[in-house]
């Protein structure tokens, strides 16, 4: 009997090696066609050109069926020093140009927007931790004022009442970046030392003005002046605090802008780039702006319409997906949050203001999401930094059990992984071995923590809201499981493994800086040589991983799975010329 049943289990395994199980399917060119429906064409200006702010913002868009719309790359680029400059002059995106772009839009018929402030006041990101000035130098010649094209432009937005606009701003992080209008790592640190010093705080209506917040910042907690860096002339500083007292006002007068009726349909999302958990130069900022914030009356008390959260590179995503929950009626989704690692009550990293649990819960208020004890909806799991060196192992072995009990009650799950780096590849490792990856409704780690909470939760909140009420289709699915791989595959492999190598590479081998392949100037052809071979070897097993993955297709009437096909990835690239991050296009098999 024992012999029959060996040769039957033999016979078994033949069977599902030579064809009857499914097979992998062989991914399709990419782009594949759109997923958008019609009429749902959102008008995007980004923050700037780097992948969390494009291509990915796109894969989310479409995965709630949505198309993005996005002016010329030249006009939102920042270029880094020695690098090719836009129009032979620019080092940031061109605000007039992008002004025109959107009122081409409006008078097309577009009726969504997703704005970035920093872009059409700035340039970027980066240069608004720079420019001093209101006026804005232009390509061809001549000036405009920043403040005043904004104003004009919301004001003809809202000329629309059925337009709906996303604002997205940000709080300037402690010091500018370094290798931009010659800054350097020294003026990076002495500026960011003189920016976490603790301030005065200010408290109440009186004291909260930008004349208030802007005197306090050359003065410390207890009133005396901060001495300025040494080493350094006093113009360092004074560029520094005109740099952020520009922004801080240019931010204010969007506020009283709002606050004007017929904007009702605006919503300002504010983030606060990297931070620091002292009484830090951003405090008052902080609560400042969020004196400005609105909010309206509704059945269940006041009822938010502007939010500020921690992270910026994330708010593009947060956007879309509120937007779409807005749209679709969206009633919120119950939720159990779980942490393993015991530092919850901690900030993740040294860029975060606030403990871990608290960054998580803002962003669950945010998303309508409600904690409960039994009977979630969905489950969020949080790998925090570990309490106890000792029991790392311990802390993966209880992430690992818990996806296996989720997965096995095909219960929705997001994995956000808040380490920071500290089980090393461990964490990796074990998942790829031993989880399906694919089954995820989301994952986000290896960036500043306040960032991945938002990523994680806008891309798992956005596939949740999908199955559970909205119209599923095959391009949909394909392009939320573009949004699961591009965050997997790159944590797990790039970020985890071959940026280390590369960043050996470039420094010891090469002679280079990984910040910038144009200083000392670098092979690129040979940089995405070695990436393309790295990538080719350490994505293997996580690929395999997720072509063996099912994935939940529905929820409306119980959970509904589909499986994954094959997964190629091709068209690496380094976006800023740096190897802090990468893109790559994602091209997928038919679904089974």
């Amino acid at each position: 009997m024992k012999r029959v049943k060996r040769l039957w289990a033999a016979a078994l395994a033949l069977v599902l090696l030579t064809g009857c199980a499914p097979r992998r399917t062989e991914p399709l060119p990419y782009p594949e066609p759109s997923a958008s429906e019609p009429g749902k064409t959102i008008a995007y200006v980004p923050l700037d050109d780097r992948p969390d702010n494009v291509e990915r913002v796109v894969y989310l868009a479409e995965s709630m069926g949505y198309a993005l719309n996005m002016p010329e790359t030249v006009l939102y680029r920042t270029a880094l020093d020695h690098q090719p400059k836009n129009f032979d002059s620019l080092q940031r995106g061109e605000p007039w140009s992008l002004y025109t772009w959107v009122l081409q839009q409006e008078a097309a018929g577009c009726d969504r927007y997703i704005l970035s402030l920093d872009q059409l006041h700035s340039g970027g990101l980066v240069s608004s931790r720079s420019l001093t000035g209101d006026e804005l130098e232009l390509p061809g010649g001549g000036t405009a004022s920043a403040s005043q094209l904004v104003e004009d432009l919301l004001a003809k937005l809202a000329e629309d009442e059925h337009n709906v606009v996303w604002l997205l701003d940000s709080v300037m992080r402690l010091a500018p970046t370094v290798g931009y209008e010659g800054g350097t790592l020294e003026e990076y640190n002495a500026l960011r030392a003189y920016g976490a010093e603790p301030r005065e705080t200010l408290e109440g209506w009186e004291a909260l003005t930008l004349a208030n917040v802007c005197a306090g910042y050359r003065y410390g907690a207890g009133g005396e002046p901060l001495a300025e860096p040494e080493g350094f002339g006093p113009e360092l500083v004074e560029d520094y605090l005109a740099a952020r007292e520009r922004k801080l006002g240019l931010s204010d007068e969007v506020q009283r802008i709002l606050a004007q009726p017929g904007y009702e349909n605006f919503r300002l999302l504010i983030g606060i780039d990297d931070s620091s958990l002292e009484d830090c130069i951003q405090k008052n900022e902080i609560a400042f702006l969020r004196r400005g914030l609105r909010t309206k009356k509704g059945e269940e008390g006041n009822q938010q319409i502007d939010w500020l959260l921690s992270g910026v590179d994330d708010l593009a995503f947060k956007a879309v997906t509120r937007m779409y929950l807005d749209e679709t009626g969206w009633q919120g989704a119950s939720v159990i949050v779980d942490y393993f690692g015991d530092t919850y009550d901690q900030p993740a990293c040294e860029y975060d203001f606030q403990p871990l649990w608290k960054i998580v819960e803002e962003h669950n208020q945010f998303f309508d999401l409600l904690p409960c004890n039994q009977a979630a909806g969905m489950y969020i799991f949080v790998l925090t930094q570990p309490k106890d060196e000792t029991q790392k192992q311990a802390y993966i072995s209880r992430l690992l059990q818990a996806l296996e009990d989720k997965r096995k009650q095909q219960m929705p799950t997001i994995l956000i992984d808040a380490s920071n780096g500290t089980y090393g590849t461990t964490v990796y490792e074990t998942l790829t071995k031993k989880a399906e990856l694919g089954y995820l409704l989301a994952y986000s780690g290896m960036l500043d923590m306040a960032i991945v909470t938002g990523t994680a939760l806008s891309h798992g909140v956005a596939r949740y809201a999908i199955l559970k009420n909205g119209e599923n289709t095959d391009p949909i699915d394909r392009a939320w499981a573009r949004t699961l791989a591009d965050s997997v595959l790159k944590d797990f492999c790039y970020k985890g493994v071959v940026r280390n190598n590369l960043l050996h590479d470039i420094r010891n081998d090469l002679g280079g800086d990984p910040n910038n392949f144009w200083f000392p100037e670098l092979d690129r052809e040979d940089l995405l040589r070695r990436l393309e071979e790295g990538m080719e070897k350490e994505t293997a097993p996580v690929i395999r991983n997720l072509e063996r993955s099912h994935f939940l297709s529905s929820l409306k009437e119980g959970p509904e799975e589909r499986r994954w096909g094959g997964v190629a990835l091709e068209n690496y690239r380094f976006p800023w010329d740096r190897a802090f991050e990468i893109g790559m296009d994602i091209r997928l098999g038919e679904f089974q």
